[in-house]
């Protein structure tokens, strides 16, 4: 009798000893869960805490599903290190128990990739007429140089690949969109293409491993970009919205209404009125202050209506033009349909999109347009023919999924069914851990900090020993408690845009008295198990701001719906956020350490149990004498 196929514990145990770790029940239960989900095609949150190992939980189960599987990420730093580190690893233990190697691959959207018939000059470039001297002086032009070079001998062509990397103007050089491309039939180098032959491995292995960003745009798309698949993992699935909503976002300048032209102007003439358009828009946006445009001014509408038609009309006569290059008309089109989709969509105005102006000192004024909710394109695009696994750490708000499933549209009429499952964390959160709610200080106001605030902080700070991590509202308030800090304290305070955020993480977990000070886009990137940090302070709750347009907007809709607005959206954004920020104290079984927030409403307002109940389970004072004196233990020589 043949011996039978290996199942998810025995192929899960392989893994975990091939890694040097230890069986962990949350990470049992997870796998087990994801692969009845896999198997009856069903779908399934689950919350896997910090120290869970989530992404062996869900790999394991992937590998034995027999079809395709893709696995989405939030970023390319997290999709690189499940194919970098996790995968790898895990082949490795699997293969003997298997009798077969599985396999998987990476795959990123086109402009990732060189373009070799860019670099070898079948394309314009994207700096006009200018040309690169074979010797340049510019910074810019040795990139390039450089880049040109490196896409000789390159196996991959993947921008992750080139070390030291570039800055996105001189990549650009080097690469396509995927409105830009010729298509592999007809482009002179589609058989040698580096975006063709990625596609090509990933519609031949177990595994595909992406990002968020591509995963919507198949979602939103008419043509595929991933291969044919029956089962998909979001991890770090709490950032699935936002990203999603960012795929489907349009924006419009009018310098980029110019650019388009003076492509176009390149292939045919009759580009005027196009010019003319982006005058009109220059002069309608700048009479609009900042913020949300409920109603759509005459003149704005007008300026659209102008963009609109003259992009048709450039657009009709390059496809009429008989001489012109392939890759040149392929490039004005593309420029030129972005400019007329975006008008027509604004143009509209549907009340499924949210458009806002801002004005923005380089770019001046962009307009900016995007959809009001994207549960339902999920749950028709996403969630409508495979099986779906959200993960992440904090799917559970308030102490349920539900807010989470609402966002990504598995709540209301005819919503497919899911399930929730919370395998919780190995660590002891109440015996490692205190949050600690400055309750005594006054509320946050829009001035930036109190000094009652920078004393709270400054005296925490040297309980810990430096050793802290601040995580701020905005870049002005960690400028100002960086700058405050350094005068008040013999201790280094490093902050966030003074160096590379990995340099500064790397500085900051090598010195312990050191701190790191930053801001929202530092409270997932760090990942410091140890000493190096003892305390997180949070100087406010992370709701969005009041004038946010599309914050705003949703939350109006929820309320007009006879909702609750601002629990829905503003509390669950806060929420997530807030986990996220309090989920950098404990990263390992022998971390011990304070999250200590300075706003008083953690404490005292209605909706501070939902937000507590959203965080790690700490040992919660309001006392400050208990944290303080918890930090200086923390802190005291060991006997």
């Amino acid at each position: 009798m043949a011996p039978s196929a290996p199942g998810v514990r025995e192929l899960l145990a392989a893994a975990v000893a091939g890694v040097g770790g230890s069986e962990r029940p949350g990470q049992v239960q997870m796998a087990e869960a994801v692969a009845a989900a896999m198997t009856d095609g069903s779908h399934l949150l689950v919350q896997a805490g910090t120290g869970t190992g989530k992404s062996l939980a869900y790999l394991v189960p992937a590998l034995l599903h027999g079809d395709t599987v893709v696995v989405a990420t939030a970023t390319i730093a997290l999709q690189n290190q499940v194919v970098d580190r996790d995968l790898p690893a895990l082949v490795d233990a699997v293969e003997p128990l298997l009798g077969r190697r599985p396999t998987y691959a990476i795959l990123k959207g086109r402009s990732n990739y060189v373009c070799r018939n860019k670099v070898l000059g079948g394309m314009p470039d994207d700096d006009g007429d200018a040309l690169f001297d074979p010797s340049p002086t510019t910074a810019l032009g040795r990139d390039v140089v450089r880049l040109r070079g490196w896409a000789e001998e390159t196996e991959t062509g993947d921008r992750d690949e080139l070390d030291p990397g570039v800055n996105d103007r001189a990549w650009r050089q080097v690469s396509v969109t995927a409105r830009e491309c010729l298509g592999a039939a007809k482009c002179p180098f589609g058989e040698e293409c580096f975006a063709e032959l990625a596609r090509n491995r990933a519609a031949e292995v177990e595994i595909v491993v992406t990002n968020h960003a591509l995963l919507a745009i198949d979602a939103l798309e008419s043509f595929a970009v991933l291969p044919e698949h029956d089962a998909v993992v979001v991890d770090e699935a709490h950032e699935l919205v936002d990203r999603v909503t960012g795929v489907a976002t349009d924006e419009l300048t009018a310098p980029m209404v110019e650019r388009a032209a003076a492509r176009a102007r390149r292939i045919v003439d009759g580009t005027e009125d196009l010019t003319d358009a982006a005058r009109a828009l220059e002069a309608a946006l700048a009479t609009l202050p900042e913020g949300r445009i409920v109603e759509l001014p005459e003149q704005v509408a007008t300026s659209m209506a102008l963009v609109r038609d003259a992009a048709r009309d450039v657009i009709s006569e390059i496809g009429r033009a008989k001489q012109a290059d392939d890759g040149a008309r392929k490039v004005a089109v593309a420029m030129v349909e972005a400019v007329h989709e975006t008008a027509e969509r604004v143009a509209a105005h549907s009340p499924y999109d949210v458009s806002w102006v801002s004005h923005d000192a380089r770019r001046g004024s962009v307009l900016k347009v995007a959809p009001l909710s994207v549960n339902g394109l999920l749950r028709e695009a996403l969630f409508g023919e495979r099986s779906v696994v959200l993960t992440s750490a904090t799917l559970e708000l308030g102490g349920s999924f539900e807010p989470v499933a609402r966002q990504v549209g598995l709540t209301g009429d005819d919503a497919p069914e899911w399930t929730g499952l919370d395998v919780g964390s190995p660590f002891d959160y109440p015996s490692q851990g205190i949050l600690y709610v400055a309750r005594r200080l006054p509320p946050p106001g829009r001035d930036g900090a109190s000094p009652a605030a920078m004393d709270e902080l400054a005296t925490l700070v040297e309980a810990a020993g430096g050793r802290t991590l601040g995580l701020f509202s905005s870049m002005r308030a960690a400028e100002a408690a960086a700058a405050e800090m350094r005068e008040r304290l013999d201790v280094p305070v490093l902050c966030q845009g003074e160096e590379r955020t990995a340099a500064l993480v790397t500085a900051f977990a090598a010195d312990q008295p050191t701190c790191l000070f930053g801001t929202l886009s530092l409270w997932q990137g760090v990942d410091v198990p140890g000493d190096a940090c003892r305390l997180v302070v949070i100087d406010r709750i992370p709701f969005p701001r009041p004038d946010d347009p599309l914050m705003s907007a949703r939350a109006q809709a929820v309320a007009d719906a006879g909702g609750n607005g601002f629990m829905t959206v503003s509390a669950s954004h806060a929420a997530l956020r807030l986990a996220q920020g309090a989920g950098r104290l404990i990263r390992g079984t022998g971390d011990r350490g304070v999250v200590a927030v300075l706003d008083s409403r953690l404490a005292t307002a209605r909706y501070a149990g939902f937000l507590r109940t959203s965080l790690p389970p700490f040992w919660f004072t309001t006392d400050h004498e208990v944290a303080v004196g918890a930090l200086r233990r923390l802190g005291a020589p060991r006997k």
